[in-house]
């Protein structure tokens, strides 16, 4: 092999271990910040592919605030509450502030650790809403803002007709 081929050889080869070793560091990085989505039924028996988290394994569960299970610490800030959807309930564990829409019967989503099979010790929760809430200052804007507008529709065609 004449000298040139060989150096272009290297190059090539260089090329592709760093390439290759840059695509190896992404995935591991990825691997480490990536957060599963579970929820309490399927953290319990496992999804059904077979999977189930390991306990310490950052996770994301989701489903309803179970009615009666909220228990707050009075001396601060820690609130423990069960979270169930059709089966088994999980109890999640977070120290820190409530979102305004948390209550039980509630949808919510916490973002946490996996403590044992059936605790979760969350960092951060967030509470569901459906597509057709509106905070409170919202709608009496909407609602000061669209009345004045309805009632000359409604004077429009009441002239018209």
């Amino acid at each position: 092999m004449n000298p040139r081929r060989k150096k272009r050889l290297t190059l090539v080869l260089a090329l592709v271990v760093g390439l290759g070793a840059t695509v190896g560091l992404m995935l591991y990085a990825l691997n480490q910040n990536m957060d599963l989505f579970y929820t309490p039924t399927e953290l319990v028996n496992g999804k059904p592919d077979g999977t189930k988290p390991e306990v310490g394994q950052r996770l994301r569960i989701g489903g309803m605030v179970v009615a009666g299970s909220v228990n707050r610490d009075p001396q601060s800030l820690q609130v423990s509450f069960d979270v169930a959807d059709i089966g088994p309930s999980v109890t999640v564990t977070y120290d820190g502030i409530l979102p305004d829409l948390f209550r039980e019967g509630q949808g919510i989503v916490a973002q946490g650790v996996l403590v044992n099979p059936t605790t979760v010790e969350a960092h951060e929760v967030l509470a569901k809403h459906d597509e057709e809430y509106m905070p409170p200052e919202v709608a009496a804007a909407m609602e000061k803002t669209h009345a004045p507008l309805e009632y000359s529709k409604e004077q429009k065609q009441g002239s018209t007709q």
